[in-house]
């Protein structure tokens, strides 16, 4: 499966992220291309250690047996529900959004993400979320046909 601790892979990843512009429109769901932006900003500094959430209640009930469905090596479902914490309202400027979220995709080619805690799914290993990153940015990438 493929990871963001891979520099084609992040590369490839910042190629779709760099086609998005204000124009940009949803497949699903109802955020807008720049809360979507800032959602996977909040996402990244997660991973980064930059933020850091405590596991919800009905994550530390189901969030192992969802992680197991989750790292199978094929895209996430669309409208899957989007933890409170990472909820962004209103709008910006979608180039600097770009920026700063590729930025941070950039980080990972000198850092491993051991052992954060993911708000629903609990602690991830370097791999686990190394694969789960991946799979956020691409589902978010596809959700706006990127």
């Amino acid at each position: 499966m493929k990871s963001i601790f891979d520099q084609t892979t992040r590369d490839e990843l910042i190629a779709r992220i760099n086609s998005l512009n204000e124009n940009s429109k949803p497949a699903w769901g109802k955020m807008s291309v720049y809360q979507m932006l800032k959602h996977c900003t909040l996402w990244e500094e997660m991973l980064l250690g930059k933020r850091q959430y405590r596991q919800s209640f009905l994550g530390r009930l189901f969030g192992k047996m969802a992680l197991k469905d989750m790292l199978k090596d094929e895209p996430m479902k669309p409208n899957l529900p989007t933890v409170p914490s990472f909820k962004i309202s209103g709008d910006g400027d979608v180039s600097t959004a770009k920026a700063e979220w590729v930025a941070l995709i950039k980080e990972h080619a000198s850092k491993e993400s051991a052992g954060f805690v993911h708000p629903f799914f609990g602690k991830l290993t370097a791999d686990q979320a190394g694969c789960m990153a991946y799979k956020h940015i691409d589902h978010h990438l596809r959700q706006f046909n990127s």
